[in-house]
């Protein structure tokens, strides 16, 4: 009888993970790094995911599909209780979780109140991702790890690995994706290769929008925005070789007062909303678009399930 080949290949794997931790601690930029383009909306300003993007990373050995869950945080609004709602439910159907901790930030109350969540979930394995280790010194660093080790022991739970990564510098980017490889279950693909996110366009539009419109506005905006594409048309009598795309969106805030804030002196701010937004949304659909932005009042939309519901929560 032959001897059984050393080079049988390994079975191919495929499954999801979700990246979770407190606002702002880097999950979108890891999502968008792990993937090598954006599909996450990216933002200095805590609370700014609202949608679960999935990023889809394709190897030839096996298929992450990565979850982007909300900020898990203490809620204020219906709107909070219900991100909190969609971060429970993705968690509960993962096949890994990664514990995102930023390496600049000592762990506080939120980090032990998300540990503490996903410790009560089993069976799942959890890797603790310290991240944004390009604004740490070596010491800073290995006393984060410590911590976060020591985090686990405390709850009754252990990481099933802990790995220190830069999504800005591209540091152990590729490490962390064969690390959570091996964690996903054996089975073909679950998308086509090429598909990066299956997030509808429409809603992967309106995010960009609203991540050029949080940029540079005062610290009692981030919350009160909402983007709705309200249609996505081809323009028609255009030749074939030079396309455009009508996108027509609003733009909702809660307050007359924050219309200003939005529009800018003159129209300037709004002007740049568009610009910026643009760029981006052409290179994600590879074609050009015309962008027709308004300004509108929702009041209190955060607080009103009716609104809530027509602004897609």
């Amino acid at each position: 009888m032959s001897a059984p080949s050393s080079s049988a290949t390994p079975a191919h794997r495929a499954g999801f993970a979700c990246f979770v931790g407190r606002p702002n601690a880097g999950k979108s930029t890891l999502t968008n790094a792990l993937v090598g383009q954006k599909v996450a909306i990216t933002s200095n300003r805590p609370q700014t995911t609202r949608h679960t993007v999935r990023g889809i990373v394709h190897r030839p050995d096996a298929q992450l599909i990565l979850v982007d869950t909300p900020g898990l945080h203490k809620p204020r609004t219906l709107l909070g209780e219900r991100l909190n709602d969609v971060v429970r439910t993705t968690w509960a159907e993962v096949d890994v979780i990664g514990f995102c901790l930023p390496a600049d930030q000592k762990l506080g109350p939120g980090d032990r109140f998300i540990a503490k969540e996903i410790a009560g979930i089993k069976k799942t394995p959890k890797v603790a991702i310290v991240t944004k280790t390009d604004l740490v010194d070596g010491k800073q660093l290995a006393e984060q790890l410590i911590a976060v080790d020591q985090l686990a022991a405390e709850l009754g739970f252990e990481w099933a690995e802990i790995i220190p990564v830069s999504a800005v510098n591209g540091d152990q980017v590729e490490l962390l994706t064969d690390l959570l490889a091996p964690l996903m279950p054996e089975g073909p693909a679950l998308y086509p290769e090429g598909d990066l996110t299956d997030e509808p366009e429409q809603v992967m539009v309106a995010e960009l929008i609203r991540e050029a419109a949080l940029e540079g506005v005062r610290d009692e905006l981030p919350h009160s925005i909402a983007v709705v594409v309200e249609e996505m048309l081809p323009r028609e009598d255009r030749p074939a070789d030079k396309p455009l795309l009508d996108i027509h969106a609003n733009v909702f805030i809660e307050r007359p007062s924050q219309k200003g804030i939005i529009i800018g002196p003159k129209g300037k701010r709004l002007k740049e909303v568009g610009v910026k937004s643009r760029k981006h949304i052409e290179a994600l659909l590879g074609t050009p678009v015309f962008l027709d932005l308004h300004v509108k009042v929702a009041k209190d939309w955060q607080r009103d399930p009716k609104q809530l519901r027509r602004l897609g929560f």
